[in-house]
C-alpha cells in the first residue's frame, strides 16, 4: 500500500476489479482505492492500527474530494455496505487510539450523509440499539453516544425517527445517566442535546422525557467536571422551554424517580446501583438550589445560563413556580451577582429574572427589594455605561416593577441620599439616546413619585429636575411634515411609522408621570409635614430649595410652556383618546397647586381657546358614550377652569356664593351628556324639553350648561358659535322658558343669558316689542339686577340701546357701572403703590370711556347722571360729576348745559330753601351737605368751559343770572369753615366775572395789582402804598427819587421776581415779565442809574442763561422773549448775541415760524426789531443780520402789523378746584 493507494497488496489481488477505483484528488493527485481491501483491512484483527488509520483517511479524502464515489462503489451489493457500516461501528469498541475512533466516526458520518438513505440510517441505530441492549453496562459507549449525536444533528429525520420508533433506544440513553463516568454522562448528554434543539423533541414519549428530566437534576446536582456540568445546563435550558418539562422539574418526588427506575429492563448490579442513586432526598437536586449553586459559581457563563433557566421557569407561571425560588434566597443571590458583575449578558439575565420574580408578593414580604434596592440602583449607573441599549431597558423595567409593587408599609427609601441616587439613575435613563430606554425611564420616575417612596425629608427638588429632564425630550417629538412624509418610501415610511409610534408612547407615558407627579403635589400639600418639610436641614431651607411650592411652580411652567403646546400641536388634527385624557387631567391638577397664580392661568387657558378645544375633543371621540375616562377627565377640566374664571368676578350683590355653587352643580350633572358637535348646539338650544323634575339635571338643565359655556367662552374671546347665532338662540331660550310657565331661569344663567345678548348684539338686528318685553320680563324676574350685572361695556350699550329696558334698568345699570370703574382704578392706583413710591404713582385717567359709550350715542344719559349728582350718596354723586366733567371739557357737537343747567337750577333752588329755613348739616339737610359742593364744581366747569359768545350762553342768559343769584345767595349764607362749598362757589363767582362781558368787571391777582401800582408809581387814590415802620425817608439823592422804594427795595423786588421766573410756571412766566416791565418802567422814570444797574446784574445774566439752556423748551416761549426784548431795550449787557440771541434765531428756524403759536411770533417780532435798534457784544455779522431781516419777512406774513396788539384769550385754567382767567395774564408790549 502506498502513499497514492488504498490497497493491500497480499489480498487485493483476490478482489473483484469492481471494488476499486482510481480516482482524482486535489489533494494526492491520482489515487487508487479498493473498498475490499479497505474492509479486511479494518476488521483484521492483525492489522495494525496505523495501517487502519491510514486507510480511514484514504477514505476520507475520497468522501471528501470525491462525491459520490464511495457511494457508487458500496451500492454494488447492499450487503457489502452493511457490512462495511457495521465493521466501522464495531471499531467504535474495539479501537482505544482516540485519533482512529475520530477517523472511524468521521467516515461513518460522512458516508451516510453521502447515502442519504433511511435503511442506512435505521441500521446504525438498530446497531446501536442492539448493541446497548447486549451490554450489561454502558461502558465503553462514549464513542458511539458521539456518534448518535453528530447523526442526530447532520442527519435529515434522524431525530425524527429515534423518538418516535427507537423507544428502547431513548431508555437506554436515560440508564446511561446512571453510569457513574462522566465522560460517558457528557456523550449522553450530547445526544439529547442535539435531540431537544430540533423539533423533533415535541414528539419524545412523555415518560421519557419526565424521566430525563429527574435524571437530569440528579445528574446536574453530582456533577463534578466542567464538561458535565456545562452539557447538563445546555440541556436544562432546552427543558425549561417547555412547560411540561418545567412542571416535572419543579414537581418531582422520591416516588416519581423510583416509579421511573423501576421501569428499566436491567436488574444487573449496576442498575441497582443507580436506582439507590436516583432515592436520593430531593434535597439535594432540589432544581432551585441548583440554580442557586450555578449563580455562586465562578464561571460567569454558567450564572447566565442559570439566570436564563430561572427566566424560563418563571415564564411558564410566575405565580406557580416563583415561591420555591424565592424561599431558596435566589432573589438575594441575584442581587449580589449585579452588585459585582458589568457583564451585558448577566446583567440583562439577572434583570429579566428578578422581573418576573417581583410578581409574587412573597417577593416583597421576604423584604428581597428592600435588599436589593441600593445593588439594582448601582447596576443601573453601570448599565447606563454599556452600549447595549436592551440591558438599560430591562434594568429600567425592574426598577419599576419593583417601585409599583412594593407595599407602602415598608419604605425603600427611607433617607435622602438612597432617594436622590435612584432619581438620578431614573434621570440618565430618560436622558438615554435610545426613546424606547427613555420611555422605559419614564415609566420608572411615574412609580417613584408615588408617596411612599418619598424621603424624609422629601426632595422636592429631585423630583423637579426628573420632571425636566422629561420635559427636554419633548423637542425630539416634532411630528413629521407631509412633504417628508410624501417623499418617503416604503422603507423610508415603515421607519417613519416606527418613529411616531415611538414618540407616541413616550409622550403617553410622560403624561402619566407627570400626573404622578401633580398627584405626589396634592399628596403632600394635604400633609402637613410634608408640606413644611419639617425635616429639612437648615443649610438647605430657603423658598427654591426642597420646597413644595418650588415643585408646584415647577410642574405649572413646564405646563404652561412645553407640554400644552407639545401636545395640542402633535395631536391637532388626530386626536388620541388616551393622550388627552391624561393631558386634561394634568391641566385639572394645576387648579388645586398654586390657587393665587390660577386665575392668570385660566385667562390664558380660556383665551388660547382651551373651551372649544375641550368641547369639541368632548364632540369627537366622546358621543354615544365612547372613552368615558376621556370625558370624565374633560369634564373636570372644564369645571375647574370655569369655576376659577367664575372666581375672579365680583358680583355687585351678596349672592355671589349660591350663584357659584348653582353653576358648579349645573357643570357637575350636565357637563358629562355635552358630547355634541359645537354645531349641534343650537339645535340643542331650540330645543322645548318639557317640564324637568330635578333643579339641576334633565334637557332643560343642560341647555343651562350650554349657555354657561358659552358665555364664559365669549368673555375670554373665544367664540364657540357665530354671534347671531348665540343672540338668537338664547332669546328662544328665553321665550322658551316663559312659556312653559312656573319655570324660572336660575340667577347664574340668566346672568350670562344677559351677557351673551349684550355682547353679540351688534351683529344682531334691532328687537321689536315682542322680544324686548320677553328680554324685560326676565330681567324683571330676578329680585336684585345687581347681581345679573356684568361689567362690560356691551351691557351699558345693550340697556341703553333700547328705551324699554333703559326705563327699567338704565339707572340701576349705570350705578353699576360707575361703581366698577371706581373700583378698578382704585385697584389700579392700590397696585401701583404696592410696586413702587406714592411718588411715582401714575396719574389717574378720567373716566373718559365712561363719556365715550354712552354720552355719543346716548345723550339722554347725561339727565341721569345729573340726577345722581344732585341726589344721591357722594360716592356715586362724585362718579358722575367726573364722567360730565369729562365731558364737558371735551369738544361735543351738542351742548350739555341746554339741559344741564335748568337742572342744576332745580337743585340751587332746593339748597337755597334750606340753607334759609334749616342751616345746612342740621337734620334732612344732609344730602344736601353732600351734594351742594358737587353741583357747585360741575357749575364752575360748565362756566369755565363756555364762552360768553356761544349760542347757548346767548340763549340762557336769563338763567346764567339766576344761577350767578342762587350761588351768591348760598355763598353768603355758608360759615366760612365749610371750605368745601365756598371753594367750588367762589370759583363760580369768579368765572362768571372773567367770562362776562368787558364792562361788567376787572380783574383781581396779586401781581397784576403790584403791576398797575408801579405804572401809577405807585400813587392811588383808591390805594394806600405805606412803607414800613423801619423806613424813613432817605438822605441820599437816589434813594429818595424812588421813593416810596429805596435801592434794597428794588433789589429786593428784582430777585423776587427772578426767582417767580425760574419756577416756569405758565402763570408766574407771564404775571412776573408784565410786573417785571412794569418795574422797569418805574426805574427808567424815576433813574437812568438804578435801570442800568438793575438790568446789568450778574443775577440777571445768571437768570437768561437758564431760562435759555432749560429742558422745558422755554427758548420760543412769548414770556422769555419778551424778557429779552425788555433787557435790550434797557441797553443790558447780559444779552449777548453770540451765544443768547443767535441761539434764539436757530431754534426759531428749526421750528419754522408757522409752527409758533399767534402770541410767540409776536413775541420774536418785537424781539428782532429791537434787536435791530440794539448795539450788541460781539456784533452779528453780516451773515446773521440777513438772518433776521429773513425772520422778519417771514413773520410779518405770519403776523401781521395790525394783528400786533395784545390779544385777550378767554380761556379759563383750572388749577385743582381753582379756576384762573388767562386773559389776566396777557404779555404786554410796552
Amino acid at each position: 500500500m502506498t502513499s497514492r493507494e488504498i490497497v493491500h497488496d497480499k489480498i487485493h489481488f483476490r478482489h473483484d476489479p469492481k471494488w476499486s477505483r482510481s480516482l482524482v484528488t486535489a489533494e494526492s493527485g491520482g489515487l487508487l482505492v479498493c473498498v475490499a481491501c479497505v474492509l479486511e483491512m479494518i476488521e483484521s484483527d492483525d492489522m495494525a492500527s496505523v495501517r487502519k488509520s491510514f486507510a480511514l483517511s484514504g477514505i476520507t479524502e475520497v468522501l471528501k474530494c470525491s462525491p459520490g464515489a464511495m457511494r457508487e462503489l458500496l451500492q454494488q451489493d447492499h450487503r457489502v455496505l452493511m457490512r462495511f457500516t457495521a465493521s466501522l461501528m464495531g471499531m467504535l469498541h474495539t479501537v482505544e487510539d482516540v485519533s482512529t475512533l475520530e477517523k472511524v466516526q468521521q467516515v461513518l458520518v460522512q458516508l451516510l450523509l453521502e447515502l442519504q438513505s433511511e435503511v442506512s440510517f435505521r441500521f446504525v441505530l438498530d446497531e446501536i440499539d442492539k448493541q446497548l441492549s447486549d451490554q450489561h453496562s454502558p461502558k465503553g459507549f462514549q464513542p458511539t453516544f458521539n456518534l448518535l449525536g453528530t447523526l442526530v444533528e447532520a442527519g435529515r429525520n434522524v431525530a425524527h425517527i429515534l423518538v418516535t420508533q427507537y423507544g428502547s433506544l431513548l431508555g437506554s440513553l436515560c440508564s446511561a445517566l446512571l453510569y457513574p463516568d462522566e465522560g460517558l454522562k457528557a456523550s449522553v448528554l450530547y445526544v439529547w442535546l442535539k435531540l431537544f434543539r430540533g423539533s423533533a423533541a415535541q414528539s419524545l414519549p412523555v415518560a421519557i422525557r419526565d424521566r430525563l428530566c429527574v435524571l437530569l437534576l440528579q445528574t446536574l446536582a453530582n456533577a463534578g467536571s466542567p464538561q458535565l456540568i456545562r452539557s447538563c445546563v445546555g440541556l436544562l435550558w432546552l427543558l425549561v422551554q417547555l412547560a411540561e418539562a418545567v412542571s416535572v422539574l419543579m414537581n418531582c418526588t422520591d416516588s416519581q424517580i423510583m416509579c421511573h427506575e423501576n421501569q428499566s429492563i436491567h436488574t444487573d448490579s449496576s442498575q441497582i446501583l443507580g436506582q439507590n442513586q436516583e432515592q436520593q432526598s430531593l434535597d439535594c437536586c432540589h432544581l432551585p438550589l441548583i440554580l442557586k449553586q450555578l449563580l455562586l459559581s465562578g464561571d460567569e457563563m454558567l450564572q447566565v445560563t442559570s439566570s436564563k433557566c430561572i427566566a424560563a421557569v418563571l415564564v411558564h407561571s410566575p405565580s406557580q413556580y416563583s415561591a420555591p425560588f424565592i424561599q431558596a434566597d435566589i432573589p438575594e443571590f441575584l442581587f449580589d451577582r449585579l452588585a459585582s458583575t458589568n457583564s451585558e449578558m448577566l446583567l440583562w439575565s439577572v434583570y429579566s429574572c428578578l422581573v418576573l420574580l417581583t410578581e409574587d408578593p412573597l417577593f416583597f414580604s421576604q423584604c428581597h427589594s428592600v435588599y436589593g434596592i441600593e445593588s439594582l440602583v448601582r447596576s443601573l449607573k453601570e448599565a447606563q455605561r454599556l452600549s447595549n441599549l436592551e440591558v438599560q431597558k430591562q434594568g429600567l423595567l425592574l426598577l419599576t416593577e419593583i417601585l409599583e409593587r412594593q407595599p407602602p408599609s415598608v419604605r425603600l427609601f427611607p433617607s435622602g441620599p438612597g432617594f436622590v441616587a435612584a432619581s438620578e439613575a431614573v434621570t440618565a435613563g430618560v436622558s438615554s439616546s435610545c426613546l424606547l430606554v427613555a420611555t422605559q425611564g419614564v415609566s420608572a420616575a411615574s412609580a417613584l413619585f408615588r408617596l411612599n417612596h418619598q424621603a424624609r425629608p422629601v426632595q422636592y427638588s429631585e423630583v423637579g429636575r426628573l420632571v425636566e429632564a422629561i420635559t427636554d425630550r419633548f423637542s425630539e417629538l416634532s411630528p413629521l411634515s407631509s412633504t417628508q412624509r410624501r417623499s418617503s418610501g416604503i422603507v423610508r415610511r415603515s421607519s417613519l411609522s416606527s418613529q411616531a409610534s415611538r414618540s407616541e408612547g413616550f409622550l403617553l407615558q410622560a403624561l402619566v408621570c407627570f400626573q404622578a407627579a401633580c398627584r405626589l403635589a396634592e399628596e403632600c400639600a394635604s400633609d402637613p409635614v410634608l408640606k413644611e418639610n419639617t425635616f429639612t436641614a437648615p443649610s438647605r431651607q430657603g423658598p427654591t430649595q426642597d420646597s413644595l411650592e418650588s415643585l408646584c411652580r415647577c410642574l405649572l411652567h413646564c405646563c404652561d410652556s412645553i407640554w400644552i403646546p407639545t401636545v395640542t400641536r402633535m395631536y391637532e388634527r388626530a386626536p388620541n383618546a388616551q393622550i388627552l385624557q391624561y393631558f386634561y387631567s394634568i391641566l385639572s391638577s394645576q387648579f388645586t397647586l398654586l390657587p393665587p397664580l390660577m386665575p392668570d392661568f385660566a385667562n390664558k387657558l380660556a383665551s388660547s381657546g382651551f373651551f372649544r378645544l375641550a368641547l369639541e375633543h368632548k364632540g369627537l371621540l366622546c358621543a354615544g358614550n365612547r372613552n368615558p375616562d376621556l370625558n370624565a377627565s374633560c369634564c373636570g377640566f372644564l369645571q375647574k377652569l370655569s369655576m376659577c374664571l367664575l372666581s375672579q368676578s365680583d358680583p355687585a350683590s351678596g349672592s355671589y356664593q349660591s350663584d357659584v355653587e348653582e353653576v358648579e352643580n349645573l357643570l357637575l350633572y350636565n357637563l358629562p351628556s355635552v358630547c355634541w358637535r359645537l354645531a349641534d348646539w343650537p339645535s340643542l338650544l331650540c330645543e322645548a324639553p318639557g317640564l324637568q323634575l330635578s333643579e339641576h339635571k334633565g334637557p332643560r338643565a343642560t341647555q343651562y350648561c350650554v349657555v354657561i359655556m358659552l358665555h364664559l367662552a365669549l368673555q375670554q374671546g373665544d367664540r364657540l358659535l357665530p354671534d347671531q347665532t348665540v343672540f338668537s338662540s338664547v332669546l328662544w331660550l328665553l321665550h322658551s322658558v316663559q312659556e312653559q310657565g312656573g319655570c324660572v331661569l336660575p340667577r347664574s344663567v340668566l346672568r350670562s343669558a344677559l351677557y351673551l345678548l349684550a355682547v353679540t348684539q351688534d351683529k344682531s338686528p334691532s328687537l321689536d316689542r315682542a322680544p324686548l318685553n320677553c328680554i324685560s320680563k326676565a330681567l324683571s324676574s330676578c329680585q336684585s339686577f345687581s347681581s345679573l350685572y356684568i361689567h362690560h361695556p356691551a351691557l351699558l350699550h345693550f340697556i341703553c340701546r333700547y328705551p324699554e329696558l333703559a326705563e327699567k334698568f338704565g339707572a340701576l345699570v349705570l350705578e353699576l357701572w360707575l361703581t366698577k370703574q371706581t373700583q378698578q382704578a382704585d385697584a389700579r392706583t392700590s397696585m401701583a403703590d404696592e410696586e413702587g413710591d406714592a411718588g411715582e404713582r401714575p396719574e389717574q385717567k378720567p373716566d373718559i370711556e365712561t363719556v365715550e359709550l354712552l354720552t355719543l350715542k346716548y345723550p339722554t344719559v347725561v339727565l341721569t347722571l345729573l340726577d345722581m349728582l344732585c341726589t344721591r350718596e357722594p360716592p356715586l354723586a362724585e362718579r358722575a360729576l367726573g364722567v360730565l366733567q369729562v365731558l364737558l371739557g371735551g369738544r361735543r357737537d351738542y351742548e350739555v348745559d341746554l339741559c344741564a343747567k335748568p337742572r342744576l337750577l332745580q337743585a340751587l333752588q332746593r339748597f337755597s330753601v334750606e340753607v334759609v329755613g334749616h342751616g345746612l348739616g342740621q337734620g334732612h339737610t344732609t344730602q344736601a351737605v353732600n351734594s351742594l359742593p358737587l353741583v357747585l364744581k360741575l357749575l364752575s366747569v360748565m362756566q369755565a368751559s363756555d364762552s360768553s359768545s356761544s349760542s347757548s350762553y346767548r340763549k340762557t342768559d336769563e338763567l346764567h343770572f339766576k344761577l350767578l343769584y342762587h350761588v351768591s345767595n348760598i355763598a353768603g349764607k355758608l360759615t366760612p369753615t365749610n371750605v368745601e362749598s365756598l371753594l367750588p362757589a367762589f370759583s363760580y363767582l369768579y368765572c362768571c366775572l372773567s367770562l362776562c362781558p368787558e364792562h361788567c368787571a376787572d380783574r383781581v391777582s396779586g401781581l397784576r395789582l403790584l403791576q398797575a401800582l408801579l405804572d401809577v408809581d405807585l400813587v392811588s387814590a383808591v390805594v394806600c402804598v405805606s412803607t414800613g415802620s423801619d423806613l424813613v425817608e432817605p438822605p441820599g439823592v437816589q434813594d429818595g427819587a424812588l421813593y416810596p422804594l429805596s435801592s434794597r427795595g428794588v433789589q429786593c423786588l428784582s430777585t423776587a421776581l427772578s426767582g417767580l421766573l425760574l419756577q416756569k410756571h405758565e402763570l408766574l412766566l407771564r404775571a412776573s415779565v408784565n410786573c417785571l416791565s412794569s418795574l422797569l418802567d418805574f426805574l427808567q422814570r424815576k433813574s437812568d442809574t438804578s435801570v442800568k444797574h438793575a438790568v446789568c446784574q450778574p443775577w440777571t445774566r445768571f437768570l437768561l442763561y437758564c431760562l435759555l439752556n432749560s429742558e422745558d423748551g422755554c427758548l420760543l416761549h412769548p414770556a422769555v422773549l419778551r424778557l429779552i426784548t425788555l433787557l435790550l431795550q434797557h441797553s443790558s449787557t447780559s444779552v449777548l448775541w453770540e451765544p443768547d440771541l443767535l441761539q434764539v434765531m436757530e431754534a426759531a428756524e428749526r421750528t419754522g415760524v408757522k409752527e409758533l403759536s399767534r402770541e410767540a411770533a409776536q413775541a420774536l417780532r418785537l424781539l428782532l426789531t429791537q434787536v435791530q435798534s440794539s448795539v450788541l457784544q460781539p456784533p452779528p455779522t453780516e451773515e446773521h443780520k440777513q438772518r433776521v431781516r429773513n425772520m422778519m419777512e417771514a413773520l410779518s406774513v405770519q403776523t401781521p402789523v395790525k394783528s400786533c396788539s395784545p390779544s385777550l384769550p378767554s380761556n379759563v385754567l383750572h388749577v385743582g378746584d381753582v379756576f384762573i382767567s388767562l386773559s389776566d395774564f396777557t404779555l404786554t408790549t410796552g
